[in-house]
């Protein structure tokens, strides 16, 4: 090796070959609450509610995983930014959007089961749409290959219509609306999540343009904000029909399941 190259591999990757991460602190301000589990109630016998499973620690972890972990060398960092109303548009129907604003202007609503709207929430979530929107920017733009959006509050359970499953923007649909408006003529969604992502699948059910690919536990549906259960069989609707392909797995799958799962699905859409 020369000294050009040993300098360079001293140096670590270029930008284009490091992977880009995108965060901002703002999104650690959503606060869900306490209670039993993720129910925001407080039976009044307790001396310690639990704290909601969606909460700002899980986050911190891994910032600090991939701050200090074995792969920090090979990350650049960028700084995420708010989505604008017109973005989330994209996704979502106007009516919800303003069910959020006037959430947000009131204080705090529940806006489904374990799902809570609370003070800094609003400005969290716009946050985690529009730092996904700058990662998506970021490849579409020809800046690298692959870019990693690191968000909460999370996002792939929000529907067109309606918050579910801690989520209220879907993050995810936002950015391949954006991949589709920027000229992308095919886009697929992969997945991965002990939990359908059904707000995903719901927002692309009946279009042949992007194919959303789901590996979850065989969970079935959890009540009426999330009416479709992540069955092998629904593939989709009209135009979209074979362009939803639901992988669910049964409790105790493990890695192996999921790498067997997952090559099916290669074999299955070559």
């Amino acid at each position: 090796m020369d000294s050009s190259s040993s300098s360079a591999a001293a140096d670590g990757p270029s930008a284009e070959e490091s992977l880009a991460v995108f965060w901002h602190e703002g999104m650690l301000a959503h606060d869900a609450g306490r209670g039993v589990f993720d129910s925001g109630r407080d039976p009044g016998f307790l001396d310690v509610l639990d704290q909601h499973p969606e909460n700002a620690d899980r986050v911190r972890n891994m910032l600090s995983i991939l701050r200090r972990g074995p792969i920090a060398p090979f990350l650049s960092w960028h700084s995420g930014c708010p989505a604008h109303a017109s973005e989330l548009l994209s996704f979502h129907n106007p009516e919800y959007i303003d069910e959020l604003v006037q959430a947000n202007a009131n204080g705090a609503k529940k806006l489904c089961e374990g799902t809570f709207l609370n003070p800094g929430s609003w400005g969290a979530a716009l946050l985690a749409a529009g730092t996904t929107l700058s990662a998506a920017r970021h490849i579409l733009d020809g800046h690298g290959k692959i870019a990693y959006a690191l968000v909460r509050p999370p996002g792939h359970h929000a529907q067109p219509d309606r918050a579910d499953g801690y989520c209220f923007l879907n993050n995810a649909g936002l950015a391949v609306q954006l991949a589709l408006d920027s000229g992308r003529a095919k886009v697929a969604v992969v997945d991965v999540d002990v939990h359908y992502g059904n707000g995903t699948a719901e927002g692309f059910y009946r279009t042949d343009n992007v194919l959303t690919i789901s590996l979850h536990m065989n969970h079935g549906s959890w009540g009426p904000s999330h009416p479709r259960s992540g069955s092998a069989d629904e593939i989709g609707e009209g135009r979209g029909l074979g362009y939803n392909l639901n992988i669910p797995l049964p409790n105790g799958s493990g890695d192996a399941g999921s790498r067997n799962a997952g090559s099916s699905c290669h074999r299955h859409n070559k």
